[in-house]
């Protein structure tokens, strides 16, 4: 991954090792765990916004499992969206929404990501903006006439980094059936961005564990 002078953050072994004893040291259950990866942050004032990260983030190997993706989009574009989207909302459902906020809220909670034309944005901010704004769910805008289908390929093997004001944040990396080395190719990638926020001497500690395993620490 990216250096830092001549300094390496994680060795990909490093953490290979981690994920095989997080992975190995946890029982068999009824469902496929998630893996998750923490990391702890230190001497990082993160009340101020420009010290957070809030970014969308695909990975090169999905998580094991497609995410579920939205689509607000009309005419050709929600066609083209219609053959890969998990749902496909019209201009005039965004008004049908807006009054079912139960509705809305449903579908926000059922959908990972969402992209929208970028026309219709002004309008899902009105009046979805409330709902969609606090879950981390705000579209991401495709040009108009746009084909929306690698907009949301992409999306469907990205994960959301949102720091907030805690020092701690989680981020999904696989699944305990995936590949150990895929699975810490995808921990890489969001080290990446972790690394061209914050100084190594920021990072107080990563661990790794699987949804209902022990975390094992990767340094």
């Amino acid at each position: 991954m990216a250096l830092r002078g001549d300094r390496v953050l994680v060795e990909k072994d490093k953490l290979v090792n981690a994920l095989n004893e997080a992975i190995n040291n946890s029982k068999p259950r009824k469902f496929v765990e998630t893996v998750e990866m923490a990391v702890n942050l230190r001497n990082v004032d993160l009340k101020r916004p420009e010290n957070r990260i809030d970014t969308i983030i695909a990975l090169p190997h999905g998580l094991g499992k497609p995410r579920k993706v939205g689509a607000f989009a009309k005419g050709e574009t929600a066609l083209k969206a219609k053959e890969i989207a998990d749902i496909v909302i019209s201009p005039e459902e965004i008004d049908e929404l807006a009054k079912n906020k139960r509705k809305a809220k449903k579908i926000a909670s059922q959908m990972d990501f969402f992209i929208a034309e970028a026309p219709l944005m002004p309008e899902i901010g009105k009046k979805l903006g409330p709902v969609l704004g606090p879950r981390g769910k705000i579209p991401q805008p495709i040009p108009p006439l746009a084909d929306p289908k690698p907009f949301i390929e992409r999306l469907k093997k990205s994960v959301k980094i949102r720091t907030r004001d805690k020092p701690t944040f989680h981020a999904p990396i696989g699944r305990r059936d995936m590949d150990v080395e895929k699975i810490a190719e995808n921990a890489l990638e969001i080290l990446k961005v972790v690394e061209g926020k914050y100084e190594p001497q920021n990072i107080k500690s990563i661990y790794v564990k699987t949804t209902m395993g022990k975390a094992v620490r990767v340094i």
